[in-house]
């Protein structure tokens, strides 16, 4: 048995995304179909689409997505038909030396559906992260699944796919920001509101965002900035300083993930300040820093990827708070849109007028 059902294909680089029908085979082993509900447009989406991962086309684009389960594989417990999921794409293999030290944040061999998903003439295709879920149907490894609560809506829900949880979890998983610690975000796209949002959430007395747009400061400011920098105006190490008591903030997220925002947040951090690099930097970036100063300043240079989540542990845990009223991720949805839009929706992303775009099927 299969399922043809519409997606969201990249055919080549740079090409514009066009509909097609995916040819969706019944879950083997391990494995689960979901009936998409929801996926947000992430900048990862326009990444595979300008070749910028690998050169794997045609891709099925979509990733940051919930929905219900349709179907199981074999030997598949964790979730049933009916089970309302957010696909992630670290599925944790238990095993691996991470898992078994107690970090399966870091596993080093997550897992995807072992079968392909193909175009309607059996050109397999490549599902973006893994999951491929600007589609009406997707087939994933059932570890990619997490129930929650289904009261949340999918548009809300899906978010914590990637990007936001990637922001969430650079603050309080990677950053540990606590209680009265000072936080700057730099670039207050969706990931560095995300990162802004858990600041708040963890309790911290100062945040600062830092960004080159007034329109996305305001956007940082509804999620829970005390003080904004628009740094194509004000140096924001010196404004991150003036703000901290002349000392720096206690932890520093680079969401942008350049040589110079890095090394802004470097400096912009307190005496063994932590500094958080989230966003993601492109292969030909390099960084050079005095040693002295990293030996020095002391504190600790991290990297957070998918903000250190471990799904089966954040994701009810967040979505619970959102439905208490404590998490207000109903304000990272700028629009939603149908699959035909995707395209567009990328424009409105590049011209930075979004937070984020999301597909409602």
């Amino acid at each position: 048995m299969s399922y043809e059902v519409q997606g969201v294909i990249a055919r080549g680089k740079g090409e514009p995304v066009s509909l097609a029908t995916v040819v969706v085979p019944d879950p083997g082993p391990g494995e689960a179909v979901v009936n998409v509900q929801a996926c947000g447009v992430c900048h990862t989406d326009l990444h595979y689409r300008e070749g910028g991962i690998n050169d794997e086309f045609p891709f099925l684009l979509g990733h940051e997505a919930a929905g219900t389960v349709e179907a199981v594989g074999e030997g598949v417990t964790t979730v049933a038909p009916g089970d309302y999921v957010i696909l992630n794409w670290r599925a944790v293999c238990g095993e691996c030396r991470a898992c078994l030290r107690g970090r399966p944040w870091y596993c080093f061999a997550t897992h995807n559906a072992r079968q392909k998903m193909t175009l309607a003439d059996g050109t397999e295709l490549s599902p973006a992260l893994g999951i491929g879920a600007f589609v009406e149907k997707t087939l994933v490894a059932a570890g990619q699944c997490t129930k929650v609560d289904r009261a949340a809506s999918p548009a809300v829900a899906g978010l914590l796919g990637c990007g936001v949880m990637a922001g969430l979890g650079a603050a309080i998983n990677t950053g540990g920001v606590t209680r009265g610690d000072s936080v700057a975000v730099i670039g207050c796209g969706g990931v560095g509101d995300a990162a802004i949002m858990g600041a708040s959430l963890a309790g911290a007395r100062t945040i600062i965002a830092v960004d080159v747009d007034d329109r996305k400061l305001e956007w940082a400011r509804g999620v829970g900035a005390t003080h904004t920098v628009n740094s194509r105006a004000t140096d924001p190490v010196e404004a991150i300083r003036e703000l901290t008591g002349g000392h720096g903030a206690d932890v520093v997220i680079d969401a942008v993930g350049r040589p110079e925002t890095y090394k802004q947040a470097f400096y912009a951090r307190d005496l063994a300040g932590t500094v958080v690099l989230v966003g993601v930097p492109t292969p030909e970036m390099t960084l050079e820093l005095p040693l002295l100063d990293v030996f020095g300043r002391g504190g600790a240079l991290k990297s957070s990827w998918y903000g250190d989540c471990l799904p089966s542990r954040d994701f009810p845990m967040l979505i619970d708070l959102y439905l208490q009223g404590r998490l207000g991720l109903d304000k990272f949805v700028s629009e939603t849109i149908a699959l035909d839009q995707v395209e567009e929706a990328f424009a409105r992303m590049g011209r930075g007028e979004v937070l984020r775009s999301v597909v409602v099927l």
